[in-house]
């Protein structure tokens, strides 16, 4: 089986993290680098793994969170569907059985709150990893806080955690925001669509999606 740790080791796949990355520098955009791929894989395995899934499924939700952003190296626009065709080559070149590439590459090219829907668990796990990284460390340029809202609420972000609550049947997403920086209006701003895909992604889990900031229930 491969796993989330052959991936890291792989050439090709941390060139194209890299390249994807670097690409969204170029344009402004926040930081979807290795950190960011990394700690989406664990957030994706760690949401299976709480719900009691298959450790085979766990391993496909981290790998398809690990190379959700890959689509960037080409274009920002469309990046959940081209990163879905670059992973389908890259994990079949690494022997993974077609079928479970198939698993992998949908839940990339349905990630997207722009055009995707959870069509699995392990697609549900790999959004609700990638829209709850939500962080200060994200921000690349200190000086666009004041004209970009998107650094600037991530930058207030002082911490982000997802919590798993299989008793409860939730999924909560616990926020820190420094209102200093950003008000909590802003957020939901920019944010809106993300949560709202974050609540069909639980739903899909069977779960209820909730919102937390600076202690207050939102959603």
């Amino acid at each position: 089986m491969i796993t989330i740790e052959d991936l890291k080791q792989n050439e090709k796949v941390q060139t194209l993290i890299a390249k994807a990355d670097k690409v969204l520098g170029e344009i402004g955009y926040t930081e979807h680098g290795q950190r960011h791929a990394s700690l989406s894989a664990n957030i994706a395995y760690n949401i299976m793994i709480r719900l009691k899934k298959p450790e085979k499924d766990a391993q496909l939700a981290a790998i398809a969170a690990y190379l959700h952003d890959i689509g960037n190296v080409i274009n920002r626009d469309y990046h959940a569907q081209t990163g879905a065709l670059l992973a389908y080559q890259v994990l079949l070149d690494m022997g993974m059985p077609v079928s479970d590439v198939m698993d992998v590459v949908a839940a990339i090219g349905n990630h997207d709150e722009k055009d995707g829907q959870p069509v699995s668990d392990i697609c549900a796990a790999a959004i609700l990893a990638d829209k709850s990284d939500v962080h200060s460390s994200r921000v690349r340029n200190l000086e666009m806080i004041k004209q970009d809202i998107h650094d600037r609420v991530n930058y207030a972000a002082k911490s982000s955690f997802l919590r798993v609550d299989e008793e409860k049947k939730t999924i909560s997403l616990e926020i820190k925001i420094d209102t200093s920086i950003s008000q909590v209006m802003e957020y939901f701003e920019i944010f809106l669509s993300r949560m709202m895909v974050c609540r069909r992604a639980a739903e899909y889990l069977k779960m209820r999606f909730e919102l937390e900031i600076n202690g207050q229930r939102l959603l």
